[in-house]
C-alpha cells in the first residue's frame, strides 16, 4: 500500500490541477458581455435528424411542412433548436410560401420561431400573381398566425420589379399581404408590347 501512496498523491494534485484549470476555463466562457451561456449548461433531453413533418387542418388537409436536418429539443427551458429549417405554409388554392433560414429557436409551447441568420421567402407565380421572393434576417414567426415580421433589411423581387425597405410584416394566410415598414424604395420596369 505504500508504493502506491506518492502515485495517488500525484493523481490527486494532477486532479486538483485539472479542476482548477476546468473552472478558469467555464469562468472565462461565461464572462460578461460574452455571448456564452449564464445558466450553466444547456442538457439536451432528445434530438431527431432528417425532420419531415406535416401539420394537417381539421379538414384533412396540409397546413405546414416542417423539414430540418437536425433538431435538438432542450430540459432547462423546453426550447427546440433548428437547423437549415424549411417551413412551407399552404395556401388553400394557391401555390404555397416557403420560409428557409440558417437556423432557428422554438419556444417551448411552439407559439414562437426565431430565424436567425440570413431568411429567404419564396412563393411560386401562378395565374393571377407573378413569383415572389424576399430575403431578410432574423425573422419571428408566429406559426398559428401564419404571422411574420423582422426590423431587418428586406428585398422583395417580383419578376423584373424589387422594393428594398426597413422592417416587416407578413401575413401570410390568405389572403396574403405584406407591409413594408420603413425607407421604402422601389423598381417597377413596364411591360413593354
Amino acid at each position: 500500500m505504500r508504493r502506491f501512496r506518492p502515485l495517488l498523491a500525484m493523481l490527486l494534485v494532477l486532479g486538483a490541477l485539472f479542476s482548477w484549470w476546468l473552472v478558469d476555463r467555464v469562468e472565462e466562457s461565461t464572462a460578461p458581455g460574452d455571448a456564452g451561456p449564464s445558466q450553466g449548461p444547456r442538457e439536451i433531453d432528445y434530438y431527431v435528424t432528417g425532420l419531415d413533418a406535416t401539420r394537417m387542418t381539421a379538414a384533412g388537409v396540409p397546413a405546414h411542412r416542417l423539414r430540418t436536418p437536425q433538431l435538438r429539443h432542450y430540459t432547462d427551458d423546453d426550447t427546440t433548436e433548428l437547423e437549415k429549417p424549411r417551413l412551407t405554409v399552404y395556401q388553400d388554392e394557391r401555390p404555397p410560401w416557403e420560409v428557409a433560414s440558417e437556423r432557428a429557436w422554438m419556444s417551448g409551447d411552439g407559439s414562437l420561431l426565431l430565424l436567425h441568420g440570413d431568411v429567404l421567402i419564396e412563393r411560386a407565380g401562378d395565374a393571377q400573381n407573378a413569383p415572389l421572393r424576399m430575403t431578410t434576417r432574423d425573422l419571428r414567426v408566429q406559426p398559428r398566425e401564419d404571422y411574420a415580421e423582422t426590423d431587418e433589411k428586406v428585398r422583395v423581387v417580383s419578376d423584373a420589379h424589387s422594393v428594398d425597405a426597413v422592417g416587416m410584416q407578413a401575413w401570410l394566410r390568405p389572403p396574403s399581404r405584406v407591409k413594408l415598414l420603413s425607407e421604402v424604395k422601389g423598381l417597377y420596369v413596364p411591360e413593354t408590347h
